[in-house]
C-alpha cells in the first residue's frame, strides 16, 4: 500500500500476462489493488483478470494495447489520465528483446525495442505523472535491467535511460508526494529470455531468479521509498563492480545469455 493511502487503489500494469509482470499483478491484488491489465494478446489478458478476481477479490480492467503503436499507446495514456478512475500506481513493465547484435537487426525491429522500453514509458509516465502530482499521492515502478550498467547495445542503452529517467523524476517528483523507483534485474525465470531464443543454460544456473522473489523485493524497497530496487546481493554487487571496472573489460560480459 503506498504510504499515506487508507486504500491502495488502482494499478495499472503493462505485460501482465506472464513473468514479473504477471508476479506483480499477483502480489498487488494481494495487497488489495483493483488493476487495470494491459498487453498485446486480450484472451490472456481476460484469462488473468479472471484468475485475479477469483483469487483475490479485485476488479481487473483489461485493456488491450500494443505499445510499440502509437495510436495503442495513446488509448493507455487516456486511461492514466482519467481524473475520475485515478491510477495510483503505474507498473511499466512491458519487455522487448533482441537476441542478435545491433546492426544484425533491421532497424525497424530496434525502433520497435526502442518504442516499447524507451517511448512507451516516457509517455506513460508523464501521463500518469500529471494527475499523480495534482493529488499528491501516487507512484511508478519502471522494470529497468542490471543490463543498464553493462555495455550490450541497444537494449542496456535503452534501460540506462530508463534508470537515469527514474532517478530524476524520484527527486523531482517526492516533494509532491509521488515516487518513482526503477527495478533491475538480471536473469529471471520468465518467457522473455525463450522468446529471443536463449536458453537457460546461457547463463550459471544461480543467476536465476524467481519472478515472485524479485517482486516481492521491489515492492518492499518500494515501500521503503527507495529510487532503485536491484534485488539479490549477487545483482548488487554487478551493479557495484560495473562502476570500478574498465569499460572494456565489462564489454566481455556481452557474451553472457546470448546463447
Amino acid at each position: 500500500m503506498l504510504v499515506g493511502m487508507s486504500t491502495p487503489g488502482t494499478a495499472l500494469v503493462t505485460g501482465p500476462t506472464a513473468g514479473i509482470g504477471l508476479a506483480f499483478a499477483h502480489q498487488l491484488a494481494a495487497r488489495g489493488h483493483d488493476l487495470v491489465l494491459v498487453s498485446r494478446d486480450n484472451d490472456r489478458l481476460t484469462e488473468v483478470a479472471d484468475e485475479l478476481g477469483d483469487r483475490h477479490g479485485v476488479s481487473a480492467e483489461v485493456l488491450a494495447a500494443d505499445l510499440a503503436d502509437r495510436d495503442a499507446t495513446a488509448r493507455v495514456e487516456a486511461r492514466l489520465a482519467d481524473r475520475d478512475r485515478p491510477v495510483e500506481l503505474l507498473v511499466n513493465n512491458a519487455g522487448f528483446g533482441l537476441k542478435r547484435r545491433f546492426l544484425d537487426n533491421d532497424v525497424a525491429a530496434e525502433q520497435q525495442l526502442l518504442d516499447v522500453l524507451v517511448t512507451a514509458v516516457l509517455r506513460l509516465s508523464h501521463a500518469a505523472l500529471g494527475p499523480m502530482v495534482e493529488r499528491g499521492s501516487g507512484g511508478i515502478i519502471n522494470v529497468s535491467s542490471i543490463a543498464a550498467f553493462l555495455p550490450r547495445g541497444s537494449y542496456a542503452a535503452a534501460k540506462a535511460w530508463v534508470n537515469s529517467f527514474s532517478a530524476w523524476a524520484h527527486q523531482e517528483y517526492r516533494p509532491q508526494g509521488v515516487r518513482v523507483m526503477a527495478l533491475c534485474p538480471g536473469f529471471v525465470k520468465t518467457e522473455f529470455h525463450p522468446r529471443m531464443d536463449v536458453s537457460r543454460d546461457s547463463a550459471p544456473s544461480w543467476m536465476w531468479l524467481e519472478p515472485d522473489y524479485l517482486v516481492r523485493t521491489a515492492l518492499a524497497d518500494f515501500d521503503r521509498g527507495r529510487a532503485m530496487s536491484i534485488p539479490s546481493r549477487r545483482y548488487q554487487a554487478i551493479a557495484a563492480v560495473s562502476r570500478a571496472v574498465p569499460r572494456p573489460l565489462l564489454q566481455r560480459a556481452q557474451r553472457i545469455g546470448r546463447g
